[in-house]
């Protein structure tokens, strides 16, 4: 892996289906931020306890949504289960390297080695990887490293990559057409790279 400057952004949130198909639909119909504003806060569309995470979990959202185009927000959007979700995590892994790194590395090394399972102890060796790419990462408290653990395995339960959080086993992940398609024309050779060594 290459020098990196990492972020702990990923600790807001797994995936979201639900809620990014809301947040994908206000930025197709081209809302400003007063729409936004009542949709999120006013509305409530996020169904969340207080405006205040409301506007953390838009924030999460708006920023891997915005790292990609449109034909995705469509995806997401419109999209079945398996499509919508295929889309939010090549969102998930441009907006989050570590996420994207620790697929081309650590799931990359067991499916070509054929381990089955996925291990704390594997993320612990990818983290110390990641402090001598960005020795910024050293100075994350032990809560946040835990948080950024815990959503990465939910992310990955999420898109299929892991049967669960629990047992964390491998399972066979096929890539959608219309994903591999989008980011074939793209140019998004990173998150590609990343999801094809799941499978």
């Amino acid at each position: 892996m290459k020098s990196r400057n990492y972020n702990g952004e990923i600790v807001a949130g797994s995936l979201l289906v639900k809620e990014s198909r809301h947040v994908a639909a206000l930025l197709l119909s081209g809302a400003d931020e007063k729409t936004f504003h009542q949709a999120i806060v006013v509305d409530n569309v996020l169904q969340k306890r207080s405006p205040a995470s409301a506007k953390r979990m838009l924030k999460l959202i708006r920023k891997r949504l915005e790292g990609m185009s449109s034909e995705l927000w469509l995806m997401v959007r419109d999209g079945n289960q398996e499509l919508a979700t295929q889309a939010l995590l090549c969102a998930a892994i441009k907006h989050s390297h570590l996420l994207g790194d620790f697929l081309n590395s650590t799931i990359r090394s067991h499916k070509r080695t054929f381990k089955k399972q996925l291990t704390l102890h594997d993320w612990s060796s990818f983290f110390e990887e990641c402090q001598h790419l960005d020795p910024e990462v050293g100075d994350w408290v032990e809560s946040t490293l835990k948080k950024i653990r815990q959503v990465v395995f939910r992310i990955l339960a999420e898109a299929k990559v892991i049967d669960s959080t629990r047992l964390m086993t491998l399972l066979p992940f096929a890539l959608h057409p219309d994903i591999k398609k989008y980011l074939s024309f793209k140019g998004e050779d990173y998150v590609l790279k990343c999801l094809e060594s799941t499978q």
